[in-house]
């Protein structure tokens, strides 16, 4: 399960610590309205409760909090597939339920005080808070959630694609909202509707200030109105956002709300270069800084206000226990040349992670060898059990090395085992019928194998150069392309790339987003995250499978079987992740003694901290 409506970027995961046992699918009572819905386990927190465990429920009001971003904007609506959107939007938007950070895959009522689960899970009903309210003072209405959920189809592929199998939302009785389904059994479906951001009907079809009808299919940056803690207060086009705290907030008192949304004011300034924007943090321009660059954190926090103090570096674990992910080079089979199996495998034998780690990333980063690496149902070995059964019932539709061959990727390192792995990269490309002229790799006709690698990161640009320089020795031209940030993504939405570094990040209870990451109706949805060109009869029936599992066993087998025939079939060459965060940031804000399972709660529950603050010197009071 991925929350797309989530405006907040989803980090690279891995688990430190895994529980003995896994949960068991969670069984939401059907025919009944309840206030909380989870897919893997029993709601921790049950009805009547006060506050999450990891809150501070006394924590102050006040201060203000500058957050730095990479980009930049250019419209406040969240729901285009095009332009970028401003960070932050969360804070001003809401969603029918809202997750706890001590739990994976639990929600409970926000906008939405319940929700009603067919028996057959072909439907679900959501019954609206009648407190809730937008920030004109109009109630939030069940009809606001099926024009949302109307609007959000019509304008996005990419969420008509997730939302494909909602065949219609209705308002079904006053202040309830029902939406329908063309299958029964799909236990995620329900969970993912509650995900849904809800956009305030009568303000979007309304006038500006101009006197014009807004277009809820146009950028815009019109501040917009919302329901949630915080309000557009000021921006600068592109360049600075400012959010201040909604005084009458209808859920201030919120047993999901109490304890958060702690500061005055929200600030985010946008850096064009990485450069420029981690210089801004060292002179104190905004708070909180993310570091990914593992050279950096290494080297690059020698300036005075670290030994002062002032400035705080914190690893955080807790980030990282909440999700998986697969990231590394990413090939588009829609080009030909990457659609022979046998060219795809003879990369990952050219990329010498051992050496990057040794040289560059200071030890710090893991090697991945699963798509769903850092979660419990990552595979190893050979199928066995369930999972075997699974395979075995596709298996004229899967690669036939899963059921004899353990996936592992090539070691590299030193000269001896990188020559070694390039001569079986070669032997590879010249089964796909490539051979060396001269120095260079050519196919049939005369023509080099070149690839074109598009990036926009900077800082990758060592791990690219280690593939290009290593595929360079066997005669492959390999390019690298940097391009800014709107160019990048355009040309994502529409695949215009041979090669990316990019990811896939997994939950708890993976779904029905397999199929918008591999599922062959996303392969050439223009804007959908099948970043390979994924289409694969193998693949299709299993992601079939997953969604309508109706225990946790099943699940997890299925997920298993998913990831070895991915994995087989050499769609990626994974790159590394963390098992942490790395952070640092000005000493000016205190927490909870208790920090949520499943994040590090920053801004959310954290609070500007007076004392603090008047040490450090500085800062946004």
């Amino acid at each position: 399960m991925t929350q797309l409506f989530k405006l907040a970027s989803v980090g690279l995961a891995a688990v430190l610590a895994l529980a003995p046992t896994l949960p068991a699918m969670a069984q939401t009572p059907t025919g009944v309205w309840v206030q909380a819905d989870s897919l893997t386990e029993t709601p921790k927190y049950p009805e009547g409760f006060t506050h999450f465990d990891y809150v501070n429920p006394d924590a102050p009001k006040t201060g203000t909090v500058r957050l730095g971003t990479r980009g930049g904007f250019d419209t406040f609506n969240p729901i285009l597939p095009q332009g970028d959107a401003a960070a932050g939007l969360g804070l001003i938007y809401e969603t029918l339920l809202t997750p706890s950070m001590d739990e994976v895959n639990s929600s409970y009522g926000l906008l939405a005080e319940a929700m009603m689960v067919a028996d057959d899970y072909g439907s679900v009903t959501f019954r609206m808070d009648p407190d809730a309210h937008w920030h004109d003072g109009e109630p939030v209405t069940a009809e606001d959630v099926v024009w949302s959920f109307d609007k959000v189809i019509e304008i996005s592929p990419i969420y008509a694609q997730y939302y494909a199998n909602v065949v219609s939302a209705e308002v079904t009785a006053p202040g309830q909202a029902t939406f329908t389904f063309d299958q029964t059994g799909n236990r995620e479906l329900p969970h993912i509707l509650g995900e849904l951001m809800v956009l305030p009907q009568h303000w979007w079809e309304g006038t500006n200030a101009e006197g014009k009808t807004r277009d809820i299919g146009a950028s815009t940056l019109e501040p917009p109105l919302g329901s949630g803690p915080y309000k557009l207060a000021s921006f600068d086009a592109g360049r600075t956002v400012t959010y201040e705290r909604v005084e009458d907030y209808w859920a201030a008192d919120h047993p999901t709300q109490i304890g958060t949304n702690n500061f005055d004011r929200l600030v985010y300034e946008f850096f064009l270069d990485e450069t420029v924007w981690f210089e801004a943090f060292k002179g104190d321009q905004f708070d909180w800084w993310s570091e990914y660059t593992a050279r950096r954190w290494a080297t690059g926090f020698d300036f005075p206000a670290v030994a002062e103090g002032r400035v705080i570096k914190e690893e955080f674990a807790e980030d990282y226990n909440g999700s998986g992910a697969m990231t590394g080079f990413i090939p588009n089979l829609r080009r030909e040349k990457f659609q022979d199996e046998r060219v795809r495998e003879a990369l990952n034998y050219a990329f010498d992670f051992e050496e990057l780690n040794a040289t560059v990333f200071y030890e710090q980063y893991d090697r991945i060898d699963s798509y769903f690496y850092g979660l419990p149902f990552a595979t190893t070995g050979l199928p066995t059990g369930e999972e075997l059964e699974v395979l075995e019932s596709i298996r004229d539709l899967v690669p036939a090395s899963v059921f004899t061959e353990p996936y592992t990727n090539p070691v590299n390192g030193d000269p001896t085992k990188l020559r070694a792995n390039l001569r079986i990269a070669l032997d590879l490309l010249g089964e796909a019928g490539y051979t060396l002229d001269g120095t260079r790799l050519v196919d049939a006709n005369g023509q080099q194998l070149e690839i074109e690698l598009l990036m926009h990161q900077p800082t990758l640009e060592p791990i690219a150069q280690n593939l290009i320089t290593n595929l360079g020795q066997i005669g492959v031209a390999v390019t690298l392309r940097m391009v800014d940030t709107p160019q990048y993504i355009n040309r994502l939405r529409s695949f215009d790339y041979d090669m990316i570094y990019a990811s896939w990040a997994q939950s708890f209870s993976p779904g029905n987003e397999q199929r918008f990451f591999f599922g062959s109706a996303s392969a050439d949805e223009e804007g959908s995250r099948n970043y390979a060109g994924i289409a694969d009869p193998g693949v299709d029936a299993l992601i079939d499978k997953l969604v309508v599992a109706d225990d946790r066993e099943t699940q997890l087998a299925i997920v298993g079987a998913l990831d070895r025939v991915l994995l087989h079939h050499h769609y990626v060459v994974p790159g590394y992740t963390l098992t942490y965060s790395r952070t640092a940031r000005w000493d000016r804000f205190s927490r909870p003694d208790i920090l949520p399972e499943f994040g590090n709660g920053f801004p959310t529950t954290w609070w500007w901290d007076e004392a603090k603050a008047a040490k450090t010197g500085g800062g946004g009071q």
